[in-house]
């Protein structure tokens, strides 16, 4: 081929057009890229500190399903202690503004609680009033009153699984904001995760302090 043959190949319109289709087939394939890109820190995140929690997440419509199971060394009083520290629950989980006991009657609490929950391009607020039944040492149910969720149902158990305590949590709640089917749950369960380590944390602190003041005594 000629340099001038060369040249007017190069030029050519159909060339052009060739160039323009293949750069739009690039687009999706870079948006996925930054979206994984933004996953990254948060799965070796997790993969470094709290490996051992589960957390799955699935989709069914705008019905969110979430199953957790926290392994934790500490006894179950100080577990308790800590998942019904409402009032103080700021101080150690860190996407809450505002966590506060509002009324109680006997087991039966009003909750208000919130804050921001932020994953990689997922940003969710929420201020949410729960209602909470606590079956003392074993169960915390939680039903949405009112918020920024169409609905929310909870249940958070403490079990013995051999010789160590575990956190059971399930349930099923719906957002008023649309979540992305792929990268969505992916965010969530890294949200979740990370709460979930910052309450074992906590335990730990406590059950620490707890043992401490034993041996000074």
């Amino acid at each position: 081929m000629t340099a001038r043959g060369y040249r007017a190949w190069i030029g050519h319109p159909a060339r052009a057009r060739g160039d323009v289709r293949a750069r739009r087939r690039t687009r999706p394939v870079t948006v996925l890229a930054v979206l994984l890109l933004a996953l990254l820190p948060v799965s070796a995140w997790s993969l470094d500190t709290d490996q051992d929690i589960v957390v799955h997440v699935q989709m069914d419509g705008q019905i969110v399903a979430v199953d957790v199971d926290c392994p934790v060394d500490a006894p179950w009083s100080v577990v308790w202690e800590v998942l019904t520290d409402y009032d103080h629950m700021t101080q150690f989980i860190s996407n809450l503004e505002y966590s506060g006991v509002d009324d109680r009657v006997d087991t039966v609490l009003r909750v208000h609680q919130k804050g921001k929950a932020s994953r990689g391009i997922l940003t969710l607020r929420f201020d949410n009033v729960r209602e909470i039944e606590l079956v003392p040492h074993r169960e915390i149910r939680s039903r949405l009153i009112s918020g920024d969720l169409k609905a929310s149902d909870f249940v958070t158990r403490i079990v013995e699984v051999g010789a160590r305590v575990h956190i059971v949590n399930s349930g099923r709640y719906t957002p008023n904001i649309w979540v992305p089917p792929f990268i969505g749950p992916a965010l969530i369960e890294a949200e979740i995760k990370k709460q979930f380590g910052e309450f074992r944390t906590e335990i730990l602190r406590r059950n620490a302090t707890v043992h401490a003041d034993v041996t000074i005594q």
